[in-house]
């Protein structure tokens, strides 16, 4: 043992680029592309000195999202792979240039695939017993989701089951058990008693990165989201002292329910 917890941690949409090949292209301004991303998750999630691996991610989820299956693209879905539109229905590209099957290829190529790739050597090389898949989701839901307006939990800890944890039905995928994903709720709400609800596979359910890698390897995984609401202010700016906190309190509730689970 080399003192860290045997722990996957994936974020896949902390990072705000533009890919240079989409230069000229875009029809959002930097703002936009920020609020549509999963500010800060980088730093909230950032548990590198105590965990086997953090891999994360440059490029905006609008540009790239490698928590969407690949054949996802345009013109088939808005919300796939590459965005057509923005969580409150912005256009992404100006009018005419939404991109075609080469480009979209182009940036699978150089960014989609790679990604992946670290996630696969990570699962493959590193005594991992456990990923998690780590992002961040809005207050509401946003207008281009059928529950727009739905407050939303603290937390959200998906494993593609129901609000319990359990597979949906007889036989169903869950990429991580029912008795482990219960077991990381109750840290979760010991760690934030009274601040707020921790929902299980409500409003999320866990996206491509779980099921894909669980179903290669067979190793747990686990989606979580935190509420924006829960550190961002009113002009959405976050101090390093208070992102500092949190990510102390999030790895806290993680290693307690690996300490109960692995005894």
């Amino acid at each position: 043992m080399n003192g860290r917890y045997p722990f996957l941690i994936s974020i896949p949409h902390s990072g705000t680029s533009v890919p240079p090949e989409l230069r000229g292209l875009v029809n959002l301004t930097r703002k936009e592309i920020v609020f549509n991303s999963d500010p800060y998750t980088r730093r909230l999630y950032g548990f590198d000195d105590t965990v086997e691996a953090v891999i994360d991610f440059d490029i905006s989820r609008i540009f790239v999202d490698t928590n969407r299956a690949p054949y996802d693209y345009p013109p088939r879905t808005q919300d796939g792979v590459v965005k057509v539109i923005t969580q409150d229905g912005t256009p992404v590209f100006k009018r005419g240039q939404t991109p075609g099957r080469e480009l979209i290829g182009t940036l699978l190529q150089n960014y989609y695939h790679p990604f992946h790739k670290q996630l696969v050597g990570a699962l493959d090389t590193r005594p991992i017993e456990i990923a998690f898949d780590c992002h961040s989701m809005l207050p509401r839901s946003p207008p281009v989701r059928m529950d727009a307006g739905r407050p939303r939990p603290l937390f959200c800890l998906s494993n593609r089951g129901d609000r319990n944890g359990k597979p949906k039905t007889a036989g169903g995928l869950v990429t991580c058990s029912p008795e482990w994903l219960q077991a990381l709720a109750r840290s979760f709400q010991a760690e934030f008693e009274d601040e707020g609800r921790v929902a299980m596979n409500d409003p999320f359910r866990g996206g491509f990165i779980s099921v894909a890698h669980y179903r290669r390897r067979r190793v747990p995984w686990v989606q979580v989201e935190i509420n924006r609401g829960f550190y961002e202010t009113g002009d959405r700016e976050v101090g390093e002292e208070r992102l500092t906190e949190l990510r102390g309190r999030i790895f806290s509730a993680i290693a307690g329910f690996w300490d109960e689970v692995s005894e």
